[in-house]
């Protein structure tokens, strides 16, 4: 019995409407023109687009397939054709798993995609004047930005509500779900919501299940919610009146497109200015050499860092090698140093007196050897204490790591973790205190160097809530050149920015953030001043992907910590003086405990930044223990 043949009716069409693949190989278009379509086939309503060379509603269907690493299942995305710069950075694994079926790609860049399986569209225009829509599939994973260089996308989207509605969200104008046509369904998915549960504290963790989609803010008002998914149809397309219908447009607007400030208003930025350094400690001890204010201390260090003659003893504090009310004058000092001293050389000697029969054996020993050795070799040497040759501070740089192994046996050692040390080495100039500083830094970044790097895409996530809310433009901009995940960003946030400042800025910035003030994700907030100082280059030249990174690969010494810092601070006050910020964003500032942990939310937010210092650092008073002789253990800390 033959086959039907596969009947198929054209019900929307567009030129001009180009896919961005930002191709390495240089005998590939990096802006591939084609047509957007509308299609009935059998019946069933599809999304299509084909490059303009090619035929597609005669072409064969191509699928593109991956591995699943844990269950073997085969899971269908997108392939842009070339290979991330960054691979480390892998996709963030949903929840929910693969049950509707997959986009039907057709050629090398072209897809067809059931309107039924669209679960939300986001349209934006940024300030060159293109338009660009981002849709995500109900399996969670996004398709390629569609650019309309020549308008259309008004038109598109009253020809998808014949087949679906767009229910906007009241938090983010470009923001659209996509539901059937059917009222159950949509009062289903309702009830999925928990809308009018009164003890819902999240709605956008329930509705928006992928990372893509959770970064656009979420539902303030049940009521707003509710009014937008009713509303008629055709009302989400614009939002002018029949009378301004007879009314020109601009030569560069789209009808329905107009440039919409998305989430809560944050207000003016404050003026934040730098304070003097902390020079005077002996006025924070007591004659038996404790500190008498440690909260005082941080707050000085977090306003303008430490003098390069105090850092060595100061520092020690900060990262807990000595606890604040340790009692440190010159009589009681070598007990205080004995333990730590015995047991950083009974680590020592135990790796020296490995032999080379046994290191032969030992192929984690081999590997974690040869990878310092190589590390070392090329860390900071443009320092003078560690340039030249047979210098002894490259000797004592990978004495102090391989050491390291021996006490973190799990992690050993991980490429970055050279450059981590190298500077506590620097301003130590004593082989076990560094050792120890060492131990207490990777207290704090330990999860980064982590072979899942599931703390690492925590942190690009939360960078890019963060974003979302202080600049939409820059993050539609980001997200149409295929860079919204921020990965350009993962060796600032790696290294704690080590690569991108002066020696000495490090110097200074570290100390700043090892005060963990004024929340712990400052480093993030970091990232965020950089990036707007160069919204106006990025998005001024038309970066694509590749410049993208390269740009940022540049700005290498370029920056100046000091307005950086100023800006960072500046962000945090305007955030957190906005009376409307989204749970997600309040919990990456720390002023909102996530509700898995504890029931309880903040009833006031705070406005000042002496207010603000003063709840973190009540967060930070029991780090204040005993000495008891040993270093003190910690319990690592969650990485933000």
């Amino acid at each position: 019995m033959e086959a039907k043949p596969e009947s198929h009716k054209l019900i929307f069409e567009k030129e001009g409407v180009y896919l961005h693949t930002n191709a390495k190989r240089s005998n590939q278009d990096t802006t591939i023109p084609g047509f957007i379509r509308i299609v009935e086939r059998d019946g069933e309503p599809a999304l299509e687009w084909s490059p303009v060379e090619e035929d597609v509603r005669n072409a064969p269907a191509v699928f593109y397939a991956k591995k699943d690493g844990e269950e073997g299942e085969e899971e269908t995305k997108f392939d842009p054709g070339y290979e991330p710069d960054w691979a480390v950075i892998s996709t963030v694994k949903q929840e929910r798993r693969q049950e509707h079926p997959p986009v039907r790609e057709t050629g090398q860049w072209g897809f067809s995609l059931p309107l039924s399986e669209l679960y939300s569209l986001r349209r934006a225009r940024f300030s060159l004047g293109r338009n660009f829509l981002v849709m995500t599939t109900r399996g969670g994973d996004p398709l390629p930005p569609l650019h309309f260089h020549r308008g259309g996308t008004r038109e598109l989207l009253k020809a998808m509500q014949r087949y679906i509605r767009l229910a906007p969200s009241p938090m983010d104008g470009r923001l659209f779900l996509a539901y059937p046509h059917d009222s159950g369904a949509l009062s289903q998915s309702f009830d999925e919501l928990h809308l009018f549960d009164d003890t819902s504290a999240d709605l956008v963790s329930r509705f928006i299940q992928d990372p893509y989609a959770t970064t656009f803010g979420g539902f303030s008002k049940v009521t707003n919610f509710f009014r937008g998914a009713l509303r008629h149809p055709e009302s989400p397309l614009g939002n002018r009146s029949p009378q301004d219908a007879h009314f020109p447009h601009s030569a560069d607007e789209e009808p329905g497109f107009e440039l919409i400030t998305c989430g809560a208003e944050l207000g003016p930025r404050p003026e934040v200015k730098r304070g003097k350094p902390l020079d005077n400690w002996d006025q924070f001890l007591d004659p038996e050499g404790r500190v008498t204010d440690p909260q005082k201390v941080k707050k000085l260090v977090f306003r303008g860092g430490i003098v390069p003659s105090l850092r060595k003893e100061v520092w020690k504090f900060l990262l807990g090698f000595y606890p604040w009310n340790t009692i440190n004058n010159f009589q009681f000092q070598p007990f205080l140093f004995r333990s730590p001293t015995d047991e950083y050389f009974r680590m020592k000697v135990q790796w020296k007196s490995v032999s080379e029969e046994q290191e032969m054996r030992n192929s984690l020993f081999r590997g974690n050897r040869s990878l310092i050795e190589r590390d070392v070799n090329r860390t900071d040497r443009h320092n003078s204490f560690f340039s030249g040759n047979e210098n002894p501070g490259l000797a004592l740089l990978q004495d102090v790591l391989m050491t390291y192994c021996m006490y973190n046996f799990d992690l050993g050692y991980v490429q970055g973790m050279s450059d981590l040390l190298s500077p506590l080495l620097f301003v130590t100039q004593n082989e076990v205190e560094s050792f120890w500083c060492l131990t207490g830094f990777m207290d704090l970044v330990h999860q980064n160097f982590e072979e899942s790097q599931e703390a690492m895409k925590q942190q690009l996530l939360q960078l890019s809530l963060l974003l979302r809310a202080l600049d939409p433009e820059l993050c539609d901009y980001l997200d149409s050149q295929d860079s919204g995940s921020l990965c350009f960003c993962f060796r600032w946030l790696l290294i704690w920015f080590k690569r991108e400042f002066s020696f000495e800025d490090i110097l200074s910035l570290w100390e700043v953030l090892w005060t963990r003030l004024p929340c712990e994700n400052f480093h993030l907030l970091m990232a965020c001043s950089i990036l707007e100082s160069q919204k106006g280059e990025l998005i001024g030249s038309n970066h694509d992907f590749n410049s993208i990174l390269k740009h940022i690969n540049e700005l290498t010494m370029k920056l100046d910590l000091q307005s950086i810092l100023c800006g960072a601070e500046a962000i945090y006050l305007q955030l957190t003086n906005c009376k409307e910020l989204s749970v997600k964003v309040q919990e990456v500032l720390g002023l909102r405990v996530p509700s898995s942990f504890s029931e309880e939310s903040p009833n006031s937010e705070p406005t000042e930044t002496d207010t603000l210092l003063a709840q973190s650092e009540a967060r930070g008073a029991s780090s204040c223990q005993p000495f008891n002789g040993r270093t003190p253990q910690r319990t690592p800390p969650t990485c933000p």
